[in-house]
């Protein structure tokens, strides 16, 4: 039962779209093998799922456990510590999926709950609440935002038709799901390609009370204009290069983008400072959607932390695929290890994450 109820934490944790730059955090109380009270965060300056929780439960915490999968705060931020309001609630036992990564709290919410009393259990469903929090993990403990590349394949591996059409190689569902996946996340990245190509809004539609992702643009040369779709809305920005004619920068500004001059190798954006600069910001996870240059030079550079293939039920049997990624012979293939592979309609969505070959 002790899984089931922490299974059931690690669900509520999944009810907000988002929550960066904060964790995925559910929480469930749980007396005479009933649960009495639950919550979940949803995002800065919101109620911690801990507190929530409690509040529902009102008295009946007082000698009862409760089920959280990551482990309470013990800072001050927005809100006071959790492990505090653990400790006044009268909690019994405490059973954590993970231990916390973040240098405010490493431990220290534990350790205050064990120094109070209380009874504390961790690594209960460590791998299911890892997942839930894959990219707040990562980005605490690299520094960096997790960088998930998508890419839509047919059936035989093209990303798009022998004349460059590419809508949809995917069926409803999945894309459905696709602009779910865009809620979760701080920011969108494509390559002047796909924006050339396709004129995309890069927004999180038909989600209720989506945070819009921001819109991040690499063009190196000035390709893209600034009556581009992608600058209509939200938070847009722009890396280029001093190659870039500087007119074009000035309406990129005036059409309400930041615009990030970089480093170039050979005319393009040095992709491991884009990752680089854009990690300053905060930001947890950014999923890349662009073409076959982009993705193929994002698997090169080797930023990419994960993988997602929506993998559609067609065949196309020419057209572009995946480009050239640097690997000569078999032995120096890049190794992703499968970390989940699920139907959505008749499509199938597999996601993979850095590996060894």
């Amino acid at each position: 039962m002790h899984e089931d109820f922490m299974r059931r934490a690690i669900r509520l944790a999944r009810v907000p779209a988002a929550t960066s730059p904060n964790p995925r955090v559910g929480a469930v109380v749980v007396r005479d093998d009933e649960v009495v009270g639950e919550g979940y965060h949803l995002g800065p300056g919101t109620p911690h799922a801990e507190r929530a929780a409690l509040d529902a439960a009102g008295s009946a915490a007082r000698g009862a456990d409760l089920f959280v999968n990551l482990e309470p705060c013990a800072h001050h931020a927005h809100t006071p510590p959790c492990a505090d309001a653990v400790i006044e609630a009268g909690v019994r036992r405490v059973f954590a999926s993970l231990e916390d990564p973040d240098d405010r709290v490493r431990g220290r919410g534990l350790a205050r709950l064990r120094e109070a009393g209380i009874e504390v259990e961790v690594g209960l469903l460590e791998r299911e609440a890892a997942e839930a929090n894959r990219a707040f993990l990562h980005q605490r403990t690299t520094g960096k935002p997790l960088v998930t590349l998508k890419m839509a394949l047919s059936i035989d591996g093209r990303m798009a038709a022998a004349d460059g059409s590419s809508r949809w190689i995917t069926g409803e569902e999945a894309r459905r799901f696709a602009h779910e996946r865009r809620a979760e996340v701080d920011a969108i990245l494509i390559g002047a390609g796909t924006a050339v190509a396709d004129n995309p809004r890069l927004t999180a539609r038909g989600i209720p009370d989506a945070r819009q992702p921001a819109r991040v643009l690499i063009d190196g040369s000035g390709r893209v204009e600034a009556s581009a779709q992608l600058f209509d809305e939200g938070e847009a920005i722009v890396v280029t290069t001093a190659r870039c004619a500087h007119d074009r920068q000035i309406e990129w500004k005036e059409a309400g983008a930041e615009v990030l001059v970089l480093p170039d190798r050979d005319g393009h954006v040095v992709l491991g400072a884009v990752i680089e600069t854009l990690a300053e910001r905060g930001w947890i996870e950014i999923l890349c959607e662009g073409g076959p240059s982009l993705s193929s030079a994002l698997l090169a550079s080797e930023v990419v932390d994960r993988l997602e293939i929506h993998r559609g039920s067609i065949v196309l049997g020419s057209g572009p695929g995946i480009g050239d990624v640097g690997v000569g012979t078999i032995g120096d293939a890049m190794g992703w290890d499968l970390a989940d592979t699920f139907p959505v309609g008749s499509d199938v969505v597999s996601v993979y994450d850095r590996g060894t070959p």
